[in-house]
């Protein structure tokens, strides 16, 4: 008990000594002992480097759950250490609707033949955001939090040592200069000045200690940029796979709406008047299965079921031709193609049977397929 009691009094002294000497730093009463400038450099980094995998950690995971209950729920999930609930994506809960919908309002309809149809893409897309979520959190997130919650929980911890044993080292120096200043009037303080010759001789040997301890964890900031550097790959990689999933359905929902709605509404014309988005390139540098299409469908080859045109032998409809701007450079891949120029207008329809993400394109005496996606119908 008298050891307990004895320890307690000792910490709180050096606490005190310590409260006393930071407060008179801050005051400007008190020398500070000051680190070099490289160390100094490695500290700003280290921190700057947590902020940002903070700011980095917090808003992507927004982006993988936007809704800010569902995201304290899944942190309560975690720090109990419990799996977190299965939750049906909004893609999922709208093909939902959707089936029950046409469901109610039959299913053998026009109205309920595409509800059906968007529901089961909506749901592809559902299971597509699902995959990418997880490959995210498992890719991402999980290394971030793991340097937040590992790696800076002992980084920090050194540096509270470190500026402990600074704060000592800095109580020594003091009291070894008031030490000295009182031996040169009377001679009864060479004791003291030795013990506190000793005692900073000791604080100076443990900070040197501390300070090489803080300095190397400092460096391994390198390492971690490494690493975080190889999970934001993944991260891209997941991203582009995810989106190139979610074109390729609505492509395909897109060509099923297409040949649906000419059979509905006989003569209406077949395309989007809204503008395209941009040809993506061909030479992206993800995974096979991530890369997304040129065009709609195979350039220069007729889709199955479809005679290849002759046409010599076409003739625009005696009703049913539009004008449309051209908003990318098309180089046509064969003699049945109209190459395009960016900002020129031609004259386009469709022709029954058709694919419907290619049209008829006249400029001039030429002719030839163009591809919708890189046409503005104007009406």
């Amino acid at each position: 008990m008298d050891f307990n009691m004895k320890k307690l009094a000792s910490d709180a002294g050096i606490f005190f000594t310590r409260a006393v000497q930071f407060t008179e730093e801050k005051f400007g009463q008190a020398e500070k002992t000051e680190l070099d400038a490289n160390f100094e450099n490695l500290l700003a980094r280290a921190d700057s480097t947590k902020n940002w995998t903070e700011k980095i950690l917090r808003q992507t995971e927004v982006l993988l759950q936007p809704n800010p209950s569902a995201r304290v729920e899944e942190f309560l999930y975690e720090k109990l250490d419990r799996k977190v609930p299965s939750r049906v994506t909004n893609g999922e809960l709208l093909a939902q609707y959707m089936a029950e919908a046409a469901s109610e309002l039959g299913p053998t309809t026009p109205y309920g033949k595409t509800l059906i149809k968007v529901s089961e893409a909506e749901k592809r897309l559902g299971a597509a955001e699902r995959d990418f979520i997880h490959a995210a959190s498992i890719n991402f997130l999980t290394p971030l939090r793991n340097f937040l919650e590992g790696d800076w929980k002992t980084i920090s911890k050194e540096r509270r040592l470190l500026q402990n044993r600074r704060l000592d080292l800095d109580v020594c120096k003091a009291r070894l200069k008031k030490a000295k200043a009182a031996e040169a009037k009377a001679a009864l303080w060479n004791d003291e000045v030795d013990k506190s010759e000793q005692e900073l001789r000791v604080a100076q040997t443990e900070f040197d200690r501390q300070a090489e301890v803080t300095r190397l964890l400092l460096e391994g900031i390198s390492s971690t940029h490494v690493n975080h550097l190889r999970c934001l790959h993944e991260f891209v990689e997941s991203q582009t796979t995810y989106y190139a999933q979610c074109y390729r359905h609505m492509l395909d929902l897109q060509k099923q709406l297409g040949s649906s709605q000419g059979a509905i509404f006989p003569g209406t014309f077949v395309g989007t008047t809204e503008p395209a988005s941009p040809p993506l390139s061909s030479t992206s540098p993800t995974t096979t299965a991530a890369t997304m299409p040129m065009e709609p469908s195979v350039a220069g080859q007729a889709p199955p079921g479809e005679a290849a045109l002759c046409l010599e032998e076409v003739a625009p409809p005696a009703s049913g031709t539009r004008k449309a701007r051209v908003l990318y450079d098309y180089e046509a891949a064969d003699s049945s193609e109209l190459a395009l120029l960016a900002d020129e207008l031609i004259t386009v329809y469709s022709l029954p049977g058709m694919d419907p993400d290619w049209l008829i394109g006249e400029r001039g005496n030429k002719k030839g397929k163009v591809p919708v996606t890189y046409l503005e119908l104007l009406s």
